[in-house]
């Protein structure tokens, strides 16, 4: 008897130290806490971006709202800058990650995704001046072609990987790259396709050109921490169920396909 309590009293030790084993899914801290906590970077149109009111407004958003309306609980959105923003949803800064956030293997090594919920890919804003010579993204590798795009992001591995002759240069933001590529100061700017063509009709008119044609497949996933099967499940049947009673469409079209929340941004 003393061996197998000491047994049970080993194995309940083994059970807490693990950091991968969980106690509770984060499913039933969000429900008893009465709060979905969504961690974002506002600053990738249309996805998530910042109004002139200083409200977090964007495609994630309104998702994030359905989502926290469908779990009958409060929503609070977590503005968190992109390079820290897996570390902070490991900490628990917040429970989910709704930042347009490409699901790569080596992410996925450390954080879950949810089923993806939008398909894009990488684009080439050009200096107009180079429209007749650059096409695709080979003919920018080479070492005359200063080729930007932003640090930590797909953008930034899809060049190094795909156009590794060129003179790459990171930002720090997005509107940095694209305002140098306006001036002149490099010569394309690689980022994915939305924000792209956003800014592209916002800024782009006799100054650049839009190779839309994405080079690079990237699904677009919701981020969890790891042992969170019961918050899986709920967001991929949340998904399926919002892209087929008409919500997911609604609020694609708002974002995707109409240009009037432009007025809102400073």
């Amino acid at each position: 008897m003393k061996h197998l309590k000491l047994l049970l009293a080993c194995l309940l030790t083994l059970c807490v130290a693990l950091p991968g084993i969980a106690t509770a899914d984060t499913l039933d801290n969000i429900l008893d806490r009465g709060v979905l906590k969504v961690g974002m970077e506002p600053g990738y149109m249309p996805f998530e971006m910042t109004n002139k009111k200083g409200e977090i407004i964007g495609f994630d958003v309104d998702m994030a709202k359905r989502m926290a309306k469908a779990m009958g609980v409060k929503l609070e959105l977590v503005s968190t800058a992109w390079d820290g923003i897996i570390p902070a949803l490991l900490t628990e800064k917040f429970d989910i990650i709704m930042s347009g956030m490409t699901l790569t293997q080596e992410r996925n090594m450390k954080i879950s995704f949810a089923d993806p919920y939008i398909v894009i890919g990488q684009s080439i804003l050009i200096n107009k001046n180079l429209a007749g010579e650059v096409k695709s993204y080979k003919d920018l590798n080479k070492k005359k072609y200063k080729v930007a795009s932003k640090l930590g992001t797909t953008g930034e591995q899809a060049t190094k990987r795909m156009i590794p002759k060129c003179d790459y240069i990171s930002f720090e933001t997005e509107q940095e790259g694209v305002m140098d590529l306006v001036n002149g100061k490099i010569d394309a700017f690689v980022y994915d396709l939305p924000y792209n063509a956003i800014a592209f009709s916002e800024k782009g008119e006799g100054k650049l050109v839009l190779l839309d044609d994405p080079f690079t497949y990237e699904p677009l996933a919701w981020g969890v921490k790891r042992g969170n099967a019961d918050l899986i499940n709920w967001l991929d049947n949340f998904l399926v169920q919002a892209k087929n009673d008409g919500t997911y469409d609604k609020i694609y079209k708002k974002w995707f396909l109409s240009d009037k929340w432009l007025k809102q941004l400073k």
